[in-house]
């Protein structure tokens, strides 16, 4: 074979390389946006245009949590010591809502100062990766995992733990780690009473999975609120996007709703409110 068909021919074997090659990964303009989704496959950060958020002022029946997890992150901010945070507690109470109310209201203290990171459960794996991504940045990162547990066989939580406080380099001061769960232990209880009725030494037995939550300094429990508080949620949105309704009626209809759906939270307010914004004929805007 001539040299040239030699020459040509590794071209054609270059290009086909390079077109099974994964693409390189995105760049990480951290003042590309104030929040990002962690694409762990690439290793890129996909900037958000319009959080999903609910406004702080709206958060009813959860102000000490409101006030801590605010604080801490003004701290952050400000380039003090400041905790991981673990909200934990049950569905609908306002754990994630929280976390996107205070990054907002912090960035509007401070315009542009944080930078909010979702990153998937799915991907925790791929937690020191995307910290490679973030240390350094000038900008302050609050790195967020919504409905964050482990289950059965799951040993992405060793990689987790390493990488919040155990690990060498440990967390990079231009970061803190936000989750929410609704396991305390992030881990369910049927798999504690299991591990420490198979295991020699019960106690050590589930001591590092437990240890998990460790990692975070900030435990905030949300728990099902009463009615009174229901209905001070209903009433503060019905007030905020104009739906004219008398308050007896008002409750009345919130009442009904919160009994077919079985349950009192902030979460079902917030669907009441979009179900009766519509028969009105407003726009949540």
């Amino acid at each position: 074979m001539a040299d040239s068909e030699h020459l040509e021919l590794l071209r054609r074997i270059g290009a086909a390389l390079e077109r099974l090659a994964p693409a390189a990964p995105g760049g990480a303009d951290l003042d590309a946006a104030d929040a990002f989704v962690w694409h762990a496959e690439g290793g890129w950060l996909e900037p958000v245009a319009e959080v999903n958020r609910v406004e702080l002022a709206l958060l009813k029946g959860i102000e000490g949590q409101r006030d801590t997890l605010l604080e801490n992150t003004r701290r952050f901010v400000q380039g003090l010591p400041a905790n991981n945070a673990l909200l934990w507690g049950a569905r609908g109470t306002g754990k994630s809502s929280l976390v996107k109310a205070v990054h907002n209201t912090v960035n509007e203290e401070t315009p542009g100062a944080l930078a909010l990171v979702e990153i998937h459960r799915e991907d925790i794996p791929s937690l020191p990766r995307l910290l490679n991504v973030t240390r350094g940045a000038v900008r302050r990162t609050v790195l967020f995992c919504d409905d964050l547990s482990f289950d059965g066989t799951d040993a992405s939580y060793k990689s987790m733990k390493a990488v919040l406080e155990g690990g060498i380099e440990g967390r990079p001061a231009n970061v803190v780690f936000y989750a929410t769960s609704n396991r305390r232990h992030l881990m369910p209880r049927d798999m504690i009473e299991n591990e420490r009725s198979t295991a020699i030494n019960p106690s050590e037995a589930v001591e590092e999975k437990v240890s998990m939550s460790d990692r975070f300094g900030l435990w905030l429990g949300f728990h099902v609120c009463d009615q009174d508080t229901y209905f001070a949620i209903i009433e503060g949105y019905a007030a905020r996007y104009g739906l004219d309704m008398g308050a007896e009626a008002l409750r009345a209809e919130a009442n009904e709703w919160s009994v077919t759906r079985g349950a009192r939270s902030g979460r079902v307010a917030w669907q009441f409110i979009q179900d009766l914004a519509g028969r009105l004929g407003k726009r949540l805007e």
